[in-house]
């Protein structure tokens, strides 16, 4: 499993189809075609010079619009890297991108990193790989 580096790597995953959702997050996906070549140089970098092999990426964004403390941002990431590392075995070469879309209830969880929030992250993100694995 890969980790996505750049702001072209991400854009790239970002402009493929969600294909799963939760209350909230968001996963993308993009099929990684590392064999084509872009040979213009006005064209867009293909995901062969974006991605260079084929293996499963996984990108995590949690916008600080969404969680506004950067305790909360990591431990999502964190959430995010550990369960697809999990799935990693069941995914097929694809880039993805968990995106958080929505913020967590501050009433709910007022802690910045709470083991209730920490489950709820892990569930969600659990339901979004579990339907990633059902698509490869």
């Amino acid at each position: 499993m890969q980790r996505l580096q750049n702001r072209p790597q991400f854009q790239a995953v970002l402009a493929g189809p969600i294909v799963a959702k939760t209350v909230h997050f968001a996963l993308h996906r993009n099929e990684l075609h590392v064999k084509a070549t872009s040979k213009k140089l006005d064209e867009a970098p293909s995901t062969a010079v974006l991605f260079g092999l084929e293996d499963v990426w996984i990108g995590a964004m949690a916008p600080k619009r969404w969680a506004k403390r950067a305790v909360t941002r990591n431990t999502i990431k964190r959430q995010i890297y550990s369960v697809s590392a999990e799935f990693s075995e069941q995914l097929a070469a694809a880039a993805f991108v968990v995106r958080l879309r929505c913020a967590f209830d501050r009433k709910k969880f007022p802690s910045a990193t709470s083991q209730p929030l920490r489950e709820t992250v892990r569930a969600e993100i659990m339901t979004l790989m579990t339907a990633a694995a059902r698509l490869s």
